[in-house]
Formats: C-alpha cells, structure tokens, sequence
C-alpha cells in the first residue's frame, strides 16, 4: 500500500473541511468515548503533510546543542497521557458575522491517549541559557499559506510552521508538555505528526507542533506568521491577545440534534473540558430562558482531559424541546450565551443549544 491509498484509509471517517491542505472533524459519535480512535480523531494542518528525516535539531541559546532521533527519543524514560486537543478555530460557523478562516463545526476536539518523552527533560539535556526566554518548535511542514495572498515576496511564500512557548512553561514538569512518538499505542500517522510532534495539554492544539524538526532556545519573544499573524484574538475594542489556553466549553453527545425521541425518561450525556483548571460544574436548561438544572459530573481522569457529564431528563411533553449545556471551570469561567466574536474567529466556548422532537 503506497503512502496516497494508506492517507485514504485513515481518513475514510472522518468529515473532510479542505483536501489541501487536509483539514477534517471527527464525526459526531467519537465524542461519546472518553479516547477517540486514531482514525476519527480531528485532523488539523496548515501545510501538505510533509517529508521528514527522522531528525530533531536542539539549539540555540543552549550550552550543548544535540540531534535526536526517533531511537534516541526511544531509549528515555516514556511518558504518557490522556490529552483533549481542539482547534482554536472549532466553533467558527456559530459566529456572525462569519469570521475569516476554515469553516469548522464544533467537532475540531478529541482526546487520545500520546506516548512520549517529557520535553524538559528534553531541554535539560541541552542546557538552556539564562538569556533564554522562549523555546521555539518548528515542523517540517511548510509552503504558501493557503490563508493570505500570494505575495511577491518569495519566502512569504514558504513560510514552515513554527510556534514559541515560554520558556518557564515548556521547561515546568507540571506542565507535562511531550514530545510524542505514539498515539493510542501506535506510531504517529502522517496525519497526526509522525514521527514525532508536540503535545501542549491545556492549550489550542496550534501549540502542539505536528513533525517537529527543530527546538531552539530564544533570547527575545518569537514573531511569526501563527504566532502573531495568526492565532491571535483580533477584538475589535480592546488589544489583540495571543491564543493560549483553551476556553471552558461543554457539548451535548447524546441526543443528537435533531434527534425524534419517545416519550419517558432519557439520559442526556456529554463532555466538558477547559485549559484553564478542572470543570466543578456543569449544568442543563431545558427552555430558552429558563432554569439551570445541575448535572451528574464525573471526576476528571486526569488534568488534561475532558469529563463526562450525565443528566436524567423526563422527556413527558410531546413536541419539540431545546436542550442547553453549561460549564464552569475551577478558575471561575463560565460559558457564555454569545460566541466571543474576533476577526479570525478563535475560541468559541458559547453555550451549546440543540432541539429534539418528543413523539
């Protein structure tokens, strides 16, 4: 099988958004497992999935600068961890006006479970420099950005994918960041990053660097085209900010919108998640306005994915029914009723509401 037909494959369930560069969703019912499946999780790229020497470059302002391979990256202790990733852009075509960007739904979200080597243990390795304040990671992707005009310019148009964390993020052992070879217990697809990629818990998954090729240690904050270009809330009143953590959301897996029910008692389940602490609450309304109803919330799994959440609803009244789901996170956040509206259309956390028909 040739690399073409086995791409075809991993994809076939999935819900294409662009073939070029390949962007898709998962399908509505891989929300319901607490792991989706390598082949239905979400698949985001900018860039042709690309070439790749099986070479990590260290650098930088590093006292010992290094080339790992996939071996070597091996032969240290493996990590793992169950992490939710989502798009920053998941959620776009719930906001109005319809903001610039790939037309995702809200199914730009799965978690899996990725095996690594922990990534300050990684730099340790190489020593970062007091001067350092930022860790750039580049991918070996690259081209035109599919997003901005052809420019004159020739290396703007072959921009590779490079993103910066601070320093004292990447090089936090609580912060638990990987650099993962496997996903779900098999190597990394094409799709996914393979051979090796980042894995950021907590952050939009543009933090996790898909085919990482090159770390380098930064004296100075990093300006990049998806680091200030792109993946920025653009508000318009008040000062861009950088898109980091992920906002509070809940989602209703089950019904389905849509869905016609029969009469009786139902159970009603779903997800929640956010980067910025443990979800303490989640709640459901029944009417456009009305009561808040508190939620069945499991305990988390762990702190860097989703939970489940369950409400028992005696769906008695025939007729058609709105169904709204709310979270709060242990930082306070709370979802709100309206999508944060900004230019490029990132971070919408606003309330879910579907309708289901009572027969």
């Amino acid at each position: 099988m040739d690399r073409g037909e086995d791409l075809e494959m991993t994809r076939a369930g999935l819900t294409m958004i662009n073939p070029a560069p390949y962007n898709a969703e998962a399908p509505p019912a891989a929300l319901a497992d607490d792991i989706t499946p390598s082949e239905l999780h979400y698949v985001r790229s900018n860039f042709a999935v690309p070439e790749h020497d099986g070479r990590l470059e260290i650098g930088g302002a590093a006292d010992t600068p290094t080339t790992l391979t996939l071996e070597d990256l091996r032969a240290m202790p493996a990590r793992e961890a169950a992490v939710t990733l989502e798009c920053a852009g998941n959620g776009r075509l719930g906001m109005q006006p319809l903001p610039t960007g790939e037309p995702w739904g809200d199914y730009a979200v799965s978690t899996a479970r990725w095996t690594g080597v922990a990534l300050h243990e990684v730099l340790e390795r190489v020593g970062p420099q007091e001067t350092g304040v930022e860790v750039l990671f580049e991918g070996a992707d690259h081209g035109a950005y599919h997003l901005t005009p052809i420019l004159a310019d020739t290396d703007r148009n072959d921009l590779s994918f490079m993103r910066a964390l601070p320093l004292a993020t990447a090089m936090d052992p609580a912060a638990e960041i990987l650099i993962a070879y496997e996903m779900n217990g098999q190597p990394l697809s094409g799709d996914h990053g393979g051979p090796f990629r980042l894995v950021v818990p907590h952050w939009y998954a543009v933090a996790s660097v898909k085919w990482l090729r090159r770390i380098d240690v930064l004296t100075e904050p990093f300006a990049g085209e998806f680091q200030t270009g792109h993946y920025i809330y653009q508000w318009p009143d008040r000062p861009h900010e950088p898109v980091r953590l992920m906002r509070v959301r809940a989602r209703i897996t089950d019904p389905t919108p849509g869905a016609v029910l029969s009469r009786g008692s139902y159970v009603v389940r779903g997800k929640a998640w956010s980067g910025t602490g443990p979800i303490t609450k989640v709640e459901v309304s029944l009417t456009g306005e009305g009561e808040w109803h508190p939620t069945q919330l499991e305990p988390p799994n762990s702190t860097s994915q989703w939970q489940n959440w369950s409400f028992s609803w005696q769906a008695t009244d025939v007729g058609r029914h709105t169904l709204r789901a709310r979270a709060t996170d242990q930082a306070g956040n709370v979802q709100p009723d309206v999508p944060p509206w900004n230019r490029l259309g990132y971070g919408n956390n606003a309330i879910e509401v579907i309708y289901v028909d009572v027969h």
